[in-house]
C-alpha cells in the first residue's frame, strides 16, 4: 500500500498555533502471515474488540518534509521500519451483514477476507 501526500496544510500546536505545510510518502509491504483479530459480535458493540480483522506484520519505508514559518525540514534518508502492520478490518457497525453497498446493491459480508467487499 502506498500513500503520497503533498503540501497539506496543518497546524503546529506547540508552542502556539502556527500554520505549517507537510509532505510525506510511505510504502507498506506485508511480510508476515495475516492473523485474525477482534471478537466481532461475541462482545458488546461498545467493547474495543467489537470488530473483525486480518492483520499481518509489514515493512514500511518513506520520506517526509515540511515548512513551518521560515523553518524547513526533511528526512535525511528513507525511514526504516520499527514496527508496522497492514490488513483489513470490519467495525462493529457492519457486523450484522445488513448493510448494502450503494454502488452494487450487495450486502456487506459479516466476515472480512471473503473477497466480497
Amino acid at each position: 500500500m502506498d500513500v503520497d501526500v503533498h503540501d497539506v496544510a496543518v497546524i503546529d500546536a506547540q508552542p502556539a498555533e502556527v500554520r505549517a505545510i507537510v509532505s510525506f510518502q510511505m510504502t507498506w509491504r506485508g511480510n508476515g502471515r495475516p492473523r485474525r483479530r477482534g471478537r466481532g459480535t461475541a462482545v458488546a458493540p461498545t467493547d474495543p474488540a467489537a470488530f473483525l480483522g486480518r492483520v499481518g506484520r509489514a515493512r514500511v519505508r518513506g520520506t517526509f518534509s515540511g515548512v513551518v514559518g521560515g523553518f524547513t525540514f526533511q528526512s535525511d534518508r528513507r525511514l526504516e521500519t520499527l514496527f508496522a502492520e497492514v490488513g483489513s478490518e470490519q467495525t462493529g457497525a457492519l457486523m450484522t451483514g445488513a448493510v448494502r453497498c450503494d454502488a452494487c446493491g450487495r450486502r456487506v459480508p459479516a466476515n472480512p477476507g471473503t473477497g466480497n467487499w
